[in-house]
């Protein structure tokens, strides 16, 4: 069995590599940039005939290769067929936490993600010129909704004891969600006005494995 996760960390390929990380995988990293026509080739396209990154390539058994796109599913298929549901690790331990890491992570891509790569980029990554500070303000109005809804599912959980979306411990739910709503953090007044969602976000892109995708480039 081997794995082979195509992208750049500074994509929405940090998803799959944070998840391979988080689990202690030995895995192939592909450094796939999305820009220069590089997932335009015959043989990326015959893996992915989109062109986009990220792919995961799971290579079960002789004649038995698995291939995964789209972010959150690359992610969310290593979880569950390359960790332990233990209880320790991200992977669900039962069909409770499934649910969970699926409904949060859809909801992130469908409620949250343009907006808060719209915040991203005119806050934050485009140069200062090219910013248009009216777009990041119309992004910001419409996430107010959506960072409503997790901040009180954040405090209903810390009042059960538990510190993250799921569970008590960190799983594949948090990553998912976390690596989406990482981007709204230049909003920093949206940010204030939802405290658990900040101080949760933040936790999760200190850990460890997180932090090492994105420095190392694995």
């Amino acid at each position: 069995m081997s794995l082979t996760i195509y992208g750049i960390p500074a994509s929405r390929a940090v998803r799959p590599l944070w998840a391979a990380t988080e689990l202690g995988l030995t895995f192939e990293h592909v450094n796939l940039p999305y820009q220069g026509g590089a997932t335009r080739s015959p043989d990326f396209l015959a893996l992915n005939a989109n062109g986009h990154i990220p792919v995961v390539v799971d290579r079960r058994a002789p004649g038995k290769e698995v291939v995964v796109w789209e972010s959150m599913a690359c992610a969310l298929y290593i979880a569950r067929h390359h960790g332990q549901p233990d209880g320790r690790s991200i992977t669900p331990v039962d069909a409770g936490e499934d649910a969970d890491a699926l409904r949060w992570s859809f909801w992130a891509v469908t409620e949250t993600e343009s907006d808060a790569l719209t915040v991203l980029m005119h806050r934050m990554v485009m140069p200062a010129e090219r910013r248009k500070p009216e777009l990041a303000e119309a992004a910001e109005r419409r996430l107010a909704a959506p960072l409503r809804v997790i901040e009180q599912h954040l405090s209903r959980q810390r009042e059960q004891g538990h510190s993250h979306l799921a569970a008590a411990r960190f799983t594949v739910a948090d990553l998912c969600v976390a690596s989406v709503l990482n981007w709204a953090r230049p909003a920093h007044e949206l940010m204030a006005a939802h405290p658990l969602t900040h101080d949760w976000i933040v936790r999760c892109i200190e850990r460890p494995a997180h932090v090492a995708v994105k420095a190392r480039g694995i």
